[in-house]
């Protein structure tokens, strides 16, 4: 079984078509966690919509502690033998879970999978799993199917980067990924209202003139440190 966990905060507008993708997944053997992480809009009552339409579904509310807090908690909720960490942003295609589960049924030296996928209109097409590449850049993103025995947590502390730092972590202690030539999700952008929201960690390496940047490069240092890169 495949534990869906998503952390939201005041996102009511963006998760209907998040759980309405859900709902049409070719792959069926699944249970949704959602972690209402101290919304202040209305994302309980839409949530509330939705609680009959799952065959498992696992609603958790807490305080405003952070998205790695409620992932974290969705991952104590979970019963699946795999887990993937679904934004409430994310729309995935209709064999996404499918996909994933028969690569790392067909890759048993992978700990997790990970597929190109859709940022607003722009394709990130990935590549390889590559141990030295990801020590220089973050490349891989949260939306991961992992198998659940491997995986270390989030680190509460990192605000930034967490997927970098997570998938280091997950290096450092001998788990690897394989790569899925396919695109299975897209990431809304509309309700991204900053640009630390609307564009993914590894593609600020691009833009290193700007202000928000210069932050990013500097979270990026506090993971290189954590992690003996420098």
């Amino acid at each position: 079984m495949i534990s869906i966990i998503i952390p939201v905060y005041n996102q009511a507008k963006q998760i209907t078509d998040c759980l309405d993708s859900i709902l049409k997944q070719t792959y069926q053997d699944y249970e949704v966690i959602i972690v209402n992480d101290g919304s202040s809009d209305n994302t309980l009552e839409v949530i509330k919509q939705y609680q009959t339409k799952f065959a498992k579904f696992n609603y958790q509310s807490q305080d405003n502690r952070g998205a790695n807090a409620a992932r974290n908690r969705g991952n104590r909720e979970a019963r699946g033998e795999y887990i993937i960490f679904c934004d409430a942003d994310v729309i995935m295609k209709e064999k996404m879970l499918e996909v994933m589960a028969e690569t790392l049924a067909k890759n048993p030296q992978a700990s997790f999978c990970y597929s190109s996928f859709l940022w607003g209109n722009k394709l990130f097409k990935l590549w390889p799993y590559d141990a030295a590449k990801l020590k220089q850049m973050p490349y891989i993103i949260t939306t991961s199917l992992i198998r659940r025995e491997y995986f270390p947590g989030f680190d509460e502390k990192i605000k930034k980067f967490q997927d970098w730092d997570l998938w280091l972590t997950m290096l450092e202690q001998g788990h690897t990924g394989v790569w899925i030539d396919q695109m299975l999700f897209k990431v809304q952008t509309s309700g991204r209202q900053t640009m630390s929201h609307w564009l993914p960690s590894f593609a600020y390496s691009w833009l290193p003139f700007l202000p928000p940047v210069k932050k990013y490069n500097q979270a990026k240092e506090i993971i290189k440190q954590k992690h003996n890169l420098n």
